[in-house]
């Protein structure tokens, strides 16, 4: 059985990247809330647990806590944040809100030697931390110790190595921590004693086995998109089942261009995989025709994909399951009963089931894997890179990145407008340092002069962000010179837009979705 840290989380906008640290040390982790903690430990019978920081106060009445079996079981536990001020409370230490509140940048210094610090840090050394706490730990619960300080936190780390139980006030899964992810993998590897011997191989095996227990000789309908998601489970499913799948790629008229014939090609073409090519571009035009509302765009959207299934179900005859590019993150944040606005963010997504009608069970064989976790998988399969390494594009494609009514017009100059962008970016030798570049076509028309005439036409932003997760982002730093290449292609090749400006927006952590 894989060994498996499982991470309880109370509500902290950078969960994600714990199990994410966890899982780059080679062990694989797992997300649950912290109400469904003992569920959790029954299901998966982890090797260790991490409690995740959070907004509350452990002072409140109603304060998030941790049921009993997390620490009967006798298992290592690392307290991050809230997670170590709970984790005192309920041990017999004390928590105080005294006004000695740090956030961001530290420094913690090293009191005394432990397993967690083994290699990275040494007894005298000032290291620094990424703090963001308003309470703070002043008594330790019996058998602990403190083995590092800051000058908010006396307390700033914890230890009861017999009962290996640790606590730290600051976050070491972000990057502002510069050895936090060094510290967690100490965790699993010298406290919980964790192997790490979790893979892309190791996964691809275990995948397979679980697809075809689930599917039995049942056939499989596997919505394709072109994407690195559905590519990837794609090809994961027809290695696990064969010709009972098939794959529909909805041409809805919203894709970027050439997509949709670089999508058949390769996977009828060069794979073999049944494909079913439902050009349905009419009818969801017909649909968004007049709608300028983005969630009602998405809300139309997603409809259609639902129905366009349904068809493609009733056309093969004897579908019994839909498949799907589900990825954790999608799981964690629309299913989570911590709250947030993840339920109108991924409203797209048929991430929380089906509806009844259809009469199709899910499979997801993505479900557990973050985003460069599935780029290693396809790596693993063969899937070529320009596909693997592809920019995320959204389910709702285009109908997005066109602010305000959706024509065909408008989606034929944005269509052009982005290729155009993205061409310059590959020319540049940029594109694979880019998380994700694309363009918008901004509802506003300005009056320009080109040549001797007047115009009147269409604003295009352009957008690029760097990311290492999907989960925060900074626009990527252009030099002047690429900006005004690419601006004067899109102004002198696209009739319709007569001004191209560039967004400098940063993505901060807790939102979901770029678009």
């Amino acid at each position: 059985m894989t060994e498996t840290v499982l991470i309880i989380d109370f509500g902290s906008q950078v969960t994600q990247l714990i199990a994410r640290r966890v899982r780059e040390a080679g062990v694989y982790s797992e997300i649950a809330p912290y109400h469904h903690a003992e569920t959790a430990i029954e299901r998966l019978e982890p090797a260790a647990l991490i409690l995740s920081g959070g907004p509350d106060s452990v002072l409140n009445e109603d304060a998030p806590a941790l049921p009993p079996a997390v620490f009967e079981r006798g298992l290592p536990v690392l307290g991050i944040c809230y997670g170590q001020q709970i984790m005192t409370r309920q041990l017999g230490g004390e928590v105080a809100g005294d006004g000695h509140r740090e956030f961001g940048r530290a420094f913690v210094e090293i009191t005394d030697p432990s397993p967690l610090f083994e290699g990275v840090w040494r007894p005298g050394e000032r290291h620094q931390v990424w703090m963001s706490h308003g309470d703070r730990v002043v008594a330790p619960p019996p058998g602990f110790r403190a083995v590092g300080v800051s000058d908010g936190a006396p307390l700033a780390i914890i230890a009861d190595e017999e009962r290996r139980l640790y606590g730290l006030q600051f976050h070491p899964e972000v990057v502002h921590t510069p050895d936090g992810a060094r510290l967690l993998a100490n965790f699993v590897h010298r406290v919980a004693g964790l192997a790490g011997d979790w893979t892309m191989a190791a996964f691809r095996d275990q995948a397979i086995e679980r697809i075809r227990a689930q599917v039995g000789e049942g056939r499989v309908i596997c919505g394709l998109s072109g994407g690195v998601d559905s590519s990837v489970a794609a090809l994961l499913l027809h290695e696990a089942i064969g010709d009972q799948l098939t794959c529909v790629f909805v041409d809805h008229g919203l894709l970027r261009a050439g997509e949709a014939e670089e999508v058949v090609s390769l996977f009828r073409g060069h794979y073999n995989i049944p494909l079913l090519h439902a050009d349905k571009a009419d009818v969801f035009l017909a649909a968004l025709d007049g709608v300028d509302d983005p969630e009602a765009k998405r809300k139309i959207i997603g409809r259609l994909f639902v129905e366009t299934f349904e068809a493609a179900a009733e056309e093969i005859g004897d579908a019994a399951f839909l498949a799907q590019g589900t990825l954790y993150p999608d799981v964690i944040e629309s299913v989570s009963a911590l709250g947030g606005p993840s339920v109108t963010i991924k409203s797209h997504h048929n991430v929380g089931g089906l509806p009844e009608r259809m009469k199709l069970d899910l499979v997801e064989p993505l479900r557990e894997l973050f985003k460069d976790e599935v780029r290693a998988l396809g790596r693993e399969l063969g899937l070529p890179e320009r596909f693997v390494g592809r920019h995320p594009f959204p389910g709702p494609g285009l109908a997005i990145r066109v602010p305000g009514a959706v024509t065909p017009d408008k989606l034929a100059i944005l269509r052009q407008a982005d290729a155009i962008y993205l061409d310059e970016i590959r020319k540049a030798g940029l594109y694979d340092a880019i998380w994700q570049a694309f363009a918008v076509l901004l509802p506003v028309r300005t009056v320009g002069v080109m040549g001797d005439s007047r115009t009147y036409d269409y604003v295009c932003a352009l957008r690029a962000v760097t990311s290492n997760d999907g989960m925060t982002a900074d626009f990527y730093p252009f030099d002047m010179a690429f900006l005004g290449a690419a601006a004067t292609r899109i102004i002198n090749e696209v009739r319709g837009i007569n001004r191209v400006v560039y967004d400098v927006t940063s993505k901060p952590p807790g939102t979901i979705e770029w678009e």
